[in-house]
Order: structure tokens, then C-alpha cells, then sequence
């Protein structure tokens, strides 16, 4: 779709995010300087009504400035269908509002193209889609079988212990040999969740970097390093991990050469990837970020790429549902 995109946002409120490394903010600011209308809501204000979807939002413009990075307009009610893009890029956490929100989304017409396709997210949240890849990936278990989780760990000694649907490093143990915590932790999961967890055999390479690279349209485009602090088992950017300029290996691209005709079949357009050595541990559909540090680094702009690829979209593939197979 050539010419200027009116394009509205589903995402956490504008006024908290930190522009230094907050991607929905590069996102759009780098929307704004091609000439594209913002308008912004959030997602506590979506709704559907005897088949009409609308929200309640407002006009955005965006600067490049800490102290004064955003204004918007007049709140209103609008159409979503009078859009031609819309990012669905709240964060996390994945649960019934998050998915309640990519039903509604859905139900859009082909004309608006909701990116990433709202069906596809529901679909495959990271820690799920990912297992679509069982030979790229470490040891792996989900389950919230008590006695499951024990054999593998007296099988692999050093394991992680996560949330299956958490994000930012929240969440994350390590538990390492000898360690006695494990059923007091499980315990506590359990308490709070219904979910099962994801358990994985500890990769030493994490120490090395957690590395992120970023998908457009099933390509890969750029990456960055997160290094995690000394003493610690994340390396997230949100809990003091350290950014690093890196470049591609070959096992990379390899991994990225055998997910990308998936991610791009399902509508994935905007995609952020975890490899820590030679495995892959996480696919990020949901609002994944690292693009601001990629640019940082390596000056590539990763928005101005998927501005591009969304520009040149071939209008007969823009679909919201989940595609033929």
C-alpha cells in the first residue's frame, strides 16, 4: 500500500514507556518522519458492538525528546475499520485480555491490516511457537507435573525455571546442582497460576550473551547482544542486562532461514528471536523490542525496514485471520 497510512496503536499507556529503548516508540516515530497519521488507544478501551469494532483514543505526535516526547489530540471514538494499519503491541502479560483482544482484532476487515496478525499471536505465544522448532531448540519441558519436572531436572542437573507466559525476564530462576528451592518454587507458581511452566537445561553460552535478532517478514535484519550482569541468570535489557553490537554467525542464519517461511505463512511481520549459542530458546510475537539498541549500535534502522516491508505489502495477501493451510 503506497501513500500515507493512517495508523492507530493498541499499546500500553504512551506517557510510561522510556523512549530510550521502548521499540513502539521507535515504531512510530519512525512512521511519523515517512509521512504516516498516528492515533493511539489503549487496549482496556477496544470494543466491539453489533459487529463494529472501535476504540477511544487520540491524535499522536511523537518527538525525539525525554522531556517533552509526545502530544495528543482530542479523545474520540473511531472506526477501527478507517484504519489502514493497525500494531497491536501492548505488552505483556498473555492472558484472557490479551487474547480477548486479538479475538476482536480478528474480526476486522482484510482492508486493515492488524500487525502482527492478531490470530497468529493468539496462536503462538513465544514460549510455545517456538516449540514448533524442537531441533533448534535446548532440552525443554512444559509441564506442571510435579514428578515430571523433577526427573528433568535429576536428568539435567542445571535448569531454568520460567513462567510460560511471562516476558522481561520475570519470573526467571536458575536453579543450579544442589540446589533445594526447587519445590518451594514450584509451590509458589503453582499457587498463582494455573499454567504450567517452561523448564529448560541451563546454556552456559548465556554468559557469553543472549543474543536478539529481529524478523521482518520472516527475514532476519539485525541483532543485538544482551549480556547479563555478573552474578545474575537473565540477561533482559529490563533487569540490567548489557547491550553489545554482534553480528549474525551462520547458525544464526540458519536458524533464522528455517523459521522465517513460518513466521511469514502466518503473518508474523515483526518478530524478535532469542538464540543463546547454537539454540534457539524464545520466538517473540507479542510486542517484542531491541530495535533502538540495534540502532544504537550499528546505526540500521530496523523500523525504517518494516515500514518498508508494510508499505510495499501486496494488498492481496493483507489478511487478520489465520491463513489456509
Amino acid at each position: 500500500m503506497s501513500g500515507q497510512l493512517n495508523i492507530a496503536i493498541q499499546m500500553d499507556p504512551v506517557s510510561s514507556i522510556d523512549i530510550g529503548g521502548d521499540t513502539t516508540y521507535a515504531l512510530a516515530l519512525k512512521a511519523q518522519e515517512r509521512g504516516h497519521k498516528l492515533w493511539y488507544y489503549t487496549p482496556d478501551r477496544l470494543s466491539y458492538q453489533q459487529g463494529r469494532i472501535t476504540a477511544i483514543g487520540q491524535d499522536l505526535t511523537l518527538f525525539d525528546d525525554r522531556d517533552h516526547f509526545f502530544e495528543t489530540g482530542a479523545i474520540e471514538e473511531r472506526a477501527l475499520e478507517d484504519f489502514d494499519v493497525i500494531l497491536m503491541r501492548q505488552d505483556p502479560p498473555f492472558d484472557m485480555a490479551y487474547i480477548t483482544a486479538t479475538h476482536i482484532l480478528e474480526m476486522l476487515p482484510p482492508t486493515t491490516k492488524v500487525i502482527n496478525n492478531p490470530a497468529e499471536v493468539r496462536n503462538a505465544p513465544e514460549k510455545l511457537l517456538v516449540t514448533l522448532f524442537a531441533d533448534l531448540m535446548p532440552a525443554t519441558l512444559i509441564s506442571r507435573d510435579i514428578e515430571k519436572i523433577r526427573a528433568f531436572r535429576d536428568q539435567y542437573k542445571d535448569i531454568i525455571v520460567k513462567p510460560l507466559f511471562g516476558n522481561g525476564g520475570a519470573g526467571v530462576f536458575r536453579l543450579q546442582p544442589g540446589d533445594q528451592n526447587l519445590s518451594a518454587l514450584l509451590e509458589m507458581f503453582f499457587k498463582v497460576s494455573r499454567d504450567p511452566v517452561m523448564v529448560q537445561q541451563y546454556l552456559p553460552d548465556v554468559r557469553a550473551g543472549d543474543k536478539r535478532v529481529i524478523l521482518i517478514n520472516g527475514e532476519a535484519k539485525g541483532a543485538i547482544n544482551r549480556v547479563p550482569q555478573e552474578g545474575e541468570a537473565r540477561s533482559n535489557l529490563h533487569v540490567g542486562g548489557s547491550a553489545q553490537a554482534i553480528e549474525l554467525t551462520d547458525r544464526d542464519k540458519e536458524i533464522c532461514a528455517i523459521i522465517g517461511p513460518e513466521l511469514k505463512k502466518r503473518g508474523l511481520v515483526f518478530v524478535g528471536i532469542d538464540v543463546i549459542g547454537n539454540y534457539l530458546t524464545e520466538i517473540n510475537v507479542t510486542s517484542p523490542t531491541g530495535i533502538r539498541e540495534i540502532e544504537r549500535f550499528t546505526g540500521q534502522s530496523m523500523a525504517a525496514l518494516f515500514w518498508e516491508a508494510v508499505e510495499n505489502w501486496p494488498e492481496e495477501q493483507w489478511t487478520n485471520t489465520v491463513p489456509r493451510r
